[in-house]
């Protein structure tokens, strides 16, 4: 077995770790492997990243032989023990897994019960289709952001490398292994800013500034939208704009802007009550049965759950749940869902914050 300790040079990491934890608590894991089933393949080598006097390091423990899978997971759990968070990307599917697998194969009594996980790719595969991304591997993620590597190889073609280094060992193999797994390490802690997008739709935005806006359409027809000047949780490392039911995202760095369409027109509030109203067919418009007994009986019939609502001329927002009441609808059986713009409503900051993380929550589940 070979352990290398190495300082991770010339790295900023532009994510504020304190999201997660204390940088002296968090331990990064990424394994090397000849195959995917513990069963049938070999753990050759285990590499984590930790932070210690003022910089970031790596720890790599490399099986020379086959035969060495216990030295190295026993030299790591060993390390790891100083540790409560566990960082790794997709290791909840991957690279824990087979580390316990193969710790139950070779009769090891290790767990990671005493750890907390926190696994980078399952923070952000929900939002791969709003980053428009194809999918979310590491590498693709460094591209993303813009992040190079040094070394050339991919996990599996480095599987043959490591059989030829078994049968025959070189200096240019056993650094080609090593660099491999550096990298992942390497580009894991760079990868973080990724969580940035995380954070928009898990933390809170602040609306800073909220403005009416008036424009013409491509039709020449006046419309009115609001505009929304946001204060975001976590730098975004990298602009993005996205839309979603005629609402439109732009941001990047702390400040973004989210534009929602203002629909100026007649809408429905349907009472819950129904069967304490009348329906006035003339008016179209629903009564209380204590005022409409007054209406003569050929002019008013009982209400149903479609006729029971009044009608008002005004400006409205959509919203995909009931966040604002009273709300309106264009019919009854219409899924779409408004809350009026009122004077009152304008004065309220608190209010268009709950509104701003509302319209990101439904873009993140549409996309």
């Amino acid at each position: 077995m070979k352990t290398d300790d190495a300082q991770i040079e010339n790295l900023e990491i532009k994510y504020p770790l304190e999201n997660l934890a204390s940088p002296e608590q968090i331990l990064f894991l990424d394994i090397e492997t000849t195959g995917f089933t513990a069963r049938t393949s070999y753990l050759y080598l285990i590499g984590c990243a930790y932070y210690s006097g003022g910089s970031w390091r790596t720890r790599q423990w490399f099986a020379q032989s086959y035969e060495e899978e216990a030295l190295i997971l026993t030299a790591f759990f060993e390390f790891a023990a100083q540790y409560r968070y566990l960082v790794h990307f997709n290791g909840n599917n991957f690279d824990l897994p087979f580390i316990l697998q193969k710790c139950q194969q070779l009769k090891l009594p290790y767990s990671f019960d005493g750890f907390e996980g926190f696994d980078i790719y399952r923070r952000i595969s929900p939002y791969k289709y709003f980053l428009r991304l194809p999918n979310c591997k590491q590498r693709t993620l460094e591209q993303f952001l813009g992040i190079r590597r040094e070394d050339v190889f991919s996990g599996g073609e480095l599987i043959g490398v490591y059989h030829d280094y078994v049968k025959l060992p070189s200096e240019f193999s056993e650094k080609s292994l090593l660099l491999h797994n550096a990298d992942d390490l390497r580009g894991m802690l760079q990868i973080l800013p990724i969580l940035a997008y995380s954070d928009l739709f898990n933390g809170t935005v602040k609306a800073r500034k909220v403005q009416a806006n008036s424009y013409k359409d491509l039709a020449g027809n006046r419309r009115q939208e609001l505009v929304m000047t946001l204060t975001l949780p976590t730098p975004l490392p990298t602009e993005i704009s996205a839309s979603a039911n005629y609402c439109y995202f732009k941001g990047l760095g702390t400040e973004a802007q989210l534009r929602i369409p203002i629909y100026e027109e007649e809408l429905k509030y349907y009472y819950s009550n129904y069967r304490d109203y009348y329906y006035l067919p003339t008016e179209d418009v629903a009564l209380h049965k204590s005022v409409a007994t007054f209406v003569e009986k050929e002019h008013r019939i009982p209400a149903t759950a479609a006729t029971c609502y009044t009608r008002k001329f005004s400006c409205y927002l959509p919203q995909w749940d009931v966040l604002i009441e009273p709300f309106f609808k264009r019919d009854y059986k219409s899924n779409e869902i408004f809350f009026e713009l009122t004077d009152e409503l304008k004065k309220n900051r608190s209010a268009f914050t709950a509104y701003a993380n509302h319209i990101l929550g439904m873009m993140a589940s549409t996309y």
